[in-house]
């Protein structure tokens, strides 16, 4: 097809800005008289039919010659100028002339005669003097009328010819062609600069004589060819697309680079066995982010039920990925194999177990068979995918035959068979069953060793729909059923290595077609698209001499397929409606389902409220048992937990409903009648607290009128209700809620109780007092409310400034004595004169007292010892300074109750918020160390430091200077108990040492707390206990230091921890026999890594003994044995011999024949191993995928 027809939508729009029309239009027509037709190319004409947005085609064009052709033989122009499109099925076709006269009288936008094509109407549309350009525009468009609108969603996929010629001389042409969906929406198209108006018109076209207007006069033919649509999307621009209403199916949403991940979750969500066996593990008391098992059932219910594209963030998020893993591509064999063996837990004692094993396991046999004795050594694995080499082949056969090709064990490479000694052999791999569904993965990412990178294989790669896996059986194996497969997945990668794309094509159905599954996209595809296309290779036809086709990914040009398929997925056809069984509502979960429509139900509540917000007022309402049941600051905690009881009740309240209306609300709510509750406004006071101000007077005002009256528009509406104990005659005995001014006016006063001996603030309730009356007289009230005594008239009172007033009942008998403090704000607690008035002490409407009891001396010291406060301002500090402190086990194989939260003081030290720790852990705090949390990961920073003289405030919220750190939680730490105290532990040195286990291929890192003025001998114990080594054995042990992947020293039992390096590499191993027993004229060289540059150097370093006159084959067998290196692995290494210390040393490259001990006489000369550092062979990936 040709690229320029095929993306007309994506060309290029041109942007000049259109000239005077008229003068324009002169200097095109040279002496023509169009000043009676000067508003021919005004812009006022209707917006819908701008063709601004048309593309404009102009590669292509046919222009006629006499001899060649001639625009009146319609049959010879057809074949000319609209050339059949290759794999596509031409529907219906026609041909139009318009016959246009007069042309400098046309308007500024004229419609020719419909016809008839497909069973709908055409006609063409012209601009006869340009669409605001300087050529003729030329458009074909569907003709439906208003009163004969097109069907619901109709549409025409049309390859269409506009050719404009000369009525006299039919050699004179000029064709453009195009192809276009036509819709009701995008109802026309075709050419803006159709052709040039002073070519046109004034001169001779082509050298012909004539011009192609002539007399006023021109003809413009339309060829119109209707195409069957084989996928639905033909040509289609995919605004407003609906994958579930056009295929039934919804794709998943890109994250940032999970194309791969969708790709591959699409593929297992239509392995319908697959996706049962999920549904079938028991999740019910599971459910939290962190079960992938439960995220995956939710995910696939959602691609089953949902109306749109699913996201998969909470699928990711329960695998334990950060946002820098949504950013990074990474291997799908890898991640499939992950997720399977995490199902495969999850599915372990449940009905589900073993349901991946049998659908997707499968086995083969690795052998050795002796060719001249009857002698075979072999053994069978299991294997979920097989991996296949692109390179070198040509099929999906010859990878297979490639897969289990024999090689010859002869020669210098005989196998040695146990009681047959060296023998000739074959050895291979051979397969003794296949599964029920076919993994195969395709090796198309290969190292390059000419460009030391990882390529993509971009080779052509044919894989058939049906495949018999039966030749690469054993002969001993089951063939009773047949192993022919059928297609049911290809994912595909599109682009290259560091820049591409990856989606899926997969036949749902057995008997279905191939959809495409790209992100969020469902689309139908073609046979061809989902096979051919994707077997990579070179572009074919390339048109109009293209060097190539642009890489949408990497913008260069290639004529090789960029994309390619990269792994298959075939069913067994004998077990097909096994594999792709119907999966009903009845198979998924009813709690899955369950939470999904609630949350769905959430979600459309909380849109419904957004829109109709703007008809709401939340208000907030504080109640009298809320009061009570709150300990802090103020009448209540606006923003604390909506479960708890001091939380106040918010509403959504009709803005247009009344004050009374609202006061029923509320009452309801408080199974009280209404005329029994009373609300007071709140206000917001200058000392940043939150009190009742007034009482609403009128209930037949609106809500509305209300806020707009009592609050601002920027601030809460909050209320406070007073709620009457009773009624008289049927009103409830409210104060007067409007005082006259004097000392006989009252004042609402709330009531809080310190509770000394339980350590606790909560209200008690409130009162009314005068004004003028003296502070000492709200004893009673208080005796009253708590029950301490009845109320008397004579009391005996002191009072001073430190402790507030104190009183005495004179005639009551084990009444408590009392102090009263007044609450004005968080950080202002001021005890109260007990003679002063209330108006002298300025208590106003809504303003707090606190009481407590007044203790001996005796009990103030028992609670004080505890750690508690005897003092009500002390309480109130506390509570200042109160934060709720979440603690994590730092060491993840703790019980899952060892996640716990306090509530501490910021103003603690170290060591009083790790005596509050060691209590509720029961543990010596003393071994307790702490970490802070890094805010974007959730990961423990550095330990911190026991420093007495730092508040648990700055522990949590460090700062600098001026500036505070805020890259770390200030509500959480981890925590891990030691086997020692801090203070021993800060006598330590964390030294890690790698231990050698089987030469240098394992490493296992130690981490070894060792006295920081300690010797190397001190590690020792640490290694021993982690190999299992015996004492024999220790005396073995070596250690050795190592910078740049190359040995520096040797350490002795008695070498200073302190003297080694922090950019050190430290090694243990046990010294080999070799060495140990090293004939005489021996000599220990240390040999390294490198990758082609002597400095490129990678792996671990070690020591190595080189024997006289020992032939370099031979010595290779040791180095194999030394360093744990075999096989294939081993062969691709090339030895060289280096100088240490040689900046700039050209490696000495041996032969098999070479005698190593020749070339390496020096103590100070080495070894070097030539090899390709797999460790950057990925390097925009920061670590191997995981799930959690």
């Amino acid at each position: 097809m040709d690229p320029v027809s095929r993306d007309l939508d994506r060309e290029t729009r041109d942007s000049r800005p259109q000239k005077d029309s008229t003068a324009d239009l002169q200097s095109q027509m040279g002496d023509m008289q169009i000043a009676a037709r000067r508003d021919m190319l005004m812009d006022d004409y209707d917006p819908v039919d701008d063709k601004s947005d048309v593309a404009e085609i102009t590669p292509d064009s046919s222009t006629g010659d006499p001899q060649d052709a001639m625009a009146s033989d319609y049959e010879a122009m057809k074949a000319r100028v609209l050339a059949p499109l290759p794999d596509l099925e031409p529907e219906f076709e026609t041909t139009h002339t318009w016959e246009i006269e007069n042309y400098r009288t046309l308007t500024r936008k004229e419609r020719g005669p419909k016809f008839e094509c497909g069973g709908h109407p055409w006609r063409i549309l012209l601009f006869p003097f340009g669409n605001n350009v300087e050529h003729a525009s030329l458009y074909l468009e569907q003709a439906h009328e208003e009163e004969d609108k097109p069907p619901e969603n109709w549409y025409a996929c049309v390859q269409f010819t506009l050719c404009m010629w000369n009525k006299t001389d039919p050699t004179i042409f000029y064709c453009l062609t195009a192809n276009h969906r036509f819709t009701a929406e995008e109802s026309d198209w075709g050419f803006t600069r159709f052709i040039e108006l002073r070519k046109a018109f004034a001169q001779p076209w082509d050298g012909s004589g004539r011009p192609m207007v002539e007399n006023d006069a021109v003809n413009v033919t339309a060829y119109v060819r209707i195409y069957k649509d084989p996928t639905g999307v033909l040509w289609h621009n995919f605004i407003n697309y609906n994958s579930k209403k056009e295929t039934g199916m919804v794709g998943l949403r890109n994250q940032g680079a999970t194309c791969y991940l969708n790709s591959l979750l699409q593929s297992l969500y239509f392995t319908n066995a697959f996706r049962k066996a999920i549904y079938q593990i028991p999740t019910e008391n599971d459910t939290e982010k962190k079960n992938s098992a439960w995220a995956l059932q939710r995910l696939f219910y959602l691609v089953q039920t949902s109306e749109e594209a699913v996201s998969t963030q909470e699928l990711t998020a329960s695998f334990g990925w950060e946002t820098r893993h949504i950013f990074e591509q990474q291997d799908v064999q890898e991640l499939s194999r992950i997720l399977m063996e995490r199902m495969e837990e999850r599915m372990k004692g449940t009905e589900a177990e073993n349901a991946l094993a049998k659908m997707l396991v499968g086995k083969m046999k690795t052998y050795i068979s002796c060719i001249n004795v009857d002698y075979e050594s072999s053994r069978i694995e299991d294997f979920w995918d097989i991996q296949l080499n692109v390179s070198g082949n040509k099929s999906l056969d010859d990878s297979f035959k490639d897969y289990i090709q024999v090689e010859t064990m002869d020669g210098e490479n005989k196998y040695f068979a146990e009681g047959h000694g060296l023998q000739d052999a074959k050895k291979g791999v051979i397969f003794e069953s296949f599964p029920q569904v076919l993994h195969l993965q395709l090796k198309r990412f290969e190292y390059d060793i000419n460009r030391d990178a990882m390529m993509k294989v971009n080779d052509r790669y044919e894989f058939p729909e049906e495949f018999d896996a039966a030749p690469y059986l054993s002969d001993g194996a089951d063939k009773s059923e047949s192993y022919l497969y059928q297609l049911h997945g290809v994912l595909v990668h599109s682009g290259d290595l560091t820049a591409g794309h990856y989606y899926a094509f997969l036949k749902p159905t057995a008997e279905g077609h191939f959809y495409r599954f790209d992100d969020d996209k469902v689309t139908r595809a073609t046979l061809k698209e989902a096979l051919e296309e994707n077997f990579g290779g070179d572009y074919t036809n390339m048109a109009n001499g293209q060097t190539g086709v642009r890489n949408p990914y990497t913008r260069t040009l290639s004529t090789k397929r960029s994309m390619s398929a990269y792994m298959l997925v075939y069913i067994r056809q004998s077990r097909v409606k096994d594999i792709l069984l119907d999966v009903g509502d009845n198979d998924i979960p009813t709690h899955i389902a369950k939470q999904l429509n609630e949350e769905k139900a959430a979600l459309e509540k909380k849109r419904k409220d957004r829109e109709e917000q703007h008809l709401y007022l939340p208000i907030s309402v504080v109640t009298e048992d809320a009061f009570k049941a709150y300990q802090g600051f103020d009448l209540t905690n606006w923003e604390s937990d909506p479960s708890a009881s001091s939380t106040p009740h918010t509403y959504r309240v009709l803005k247009a409903s009344t004050v009374g209306d609202f006061t029923k609300t509320v009452a309801e709510t408080l199974q009280l009648p209404a005329e029994q509750i009373r609300l007071w406004v709140m206000v917001n006071r200058q000392n940043k607290t939150i009190r009742p101000d007034q009482p609403l007077p009128d209930l037949n005002m609106s809500i509305s009128e209300a806020h707009s009256r009592y609050s601002s528009r920027d601030k809460p509406f909050r209320f406070w209700a007073e709620t009457a104990l009773g009624l008289d005659d049927g009103k409830p005995p409210w104060p007067n809620s409007n005082p006259t001014p004097g000392v006989s006016a009252l004042v609402l006063v709330f009531l809080k109780y310190f509770n000394v001996e339980d350590q606790t603030l909560q209200g008690v309730g409130h009162v009314y007092m005068k004004k003028s009356a003296k502070v000492a007289e709200i004893i009673p009230a208080i005796q009253q409310l708590m029950g301490w005594s009845p109320v008397k008239d004579s009391m005996s009172l002191s009072s001073n400034s430190s402790s507030g007033l104190s009183a005495t009942p004179s005639s009551t008998i084990g009444t408590p004595n009392i102090q009263l403090f007044e609450e004005i704000k968080h950080s202002m607690i001021e005890p109260m004169k007990a003679k002063a008035t209330l108006q002298q002490a300025e208590i106003q409407d809504g303003d707090i007292i606190c009481f407590q009891k007044t203790l001996s001396d005796k009990e103030n010291s028992a609670i004080a010892s505890a750690g508690g406060y005897t003092d009500a301002r002390e309480f109130y500090d506390y509570l200042l300074n109160r934060i709720v402190i979440k603690f994590f086990p730092k060491i993840t194989t703790e019980p899952a109750g060892s996640v716990f939260s306090l509530a501490l003081s910021r103003k603690m030290s170290y060591d009083q918020f790790s005596a509050k720790v060691g209590e509720h852990l029961k543990v010596d705090p003393t071994h307790l160390r702490f970490s802070t949390v890094l805010s974007t990961t959730g990961k423990p920073k550095q330990p911190v430091r026991r420093n007495q003289g730092v508040s648990l405030s700055q522990i949590l919220v460090p700062s600098v200077g001026t500036y505070v750190t805020s890259n770390q939680r200030g509500d959480a730490l981890f925590y891990e108990v030691l086997e020692m105290s801090i203070s021993e532990l800060e006598t330590k040195k964390n030294i890690r040492v790698h231990w050698l286990s089987e030469g240098v291929v394992k490493e296992e890192p130690v981490d070894v707390l060792a006295p920081k003025n300690g010797v190397v001998q001190d590690l020792v114990a640490s290694i021993q206990k982690k190999a299992g080594l015996s004492e024999e054995a220790i005396t073995k042990l070596r250690f050795y230091e190592s910078q740049g992947c190359k040995i520096t020293r040797e350490l002795e039992s008695n070498t200073v921890l302190g003297s080694i390096s922090d950019f050190s590499t430290l090694f243990a191993e046990l010294i080999p026999e070799e060495e140990t027993n090293a004939d005489e004229g021996d000599l220990a060289i240390y040999a390294f890594h490198f990758d082609k540059d002597v400095n490129k150097t990678h792996g671990v370093p070690f020591k190595f003994v080189v024997k006289p006159g020992e032939l370099f084959k031979d010595t290779k067998e040791r180095l194999s044995k030394r360093t744990g290196i075999k096989g294939k692995q081993f062969e691709k290494l090339r030895f060289a011999a280096t100088s240490q210390h040689a900046v700039y040393s050209k490696p000495n490259y041996l032969n098999d024949e070479d005698d190593l001990s020749t070339v390496v006489t020096r103590s100070d000369e080495m070894l070097g191993l030539d090899h390709v550092n797999r460790t950057k062979l990925f390097p925009g990936k920061s670590d191997s995928i995981f799930i959690r």
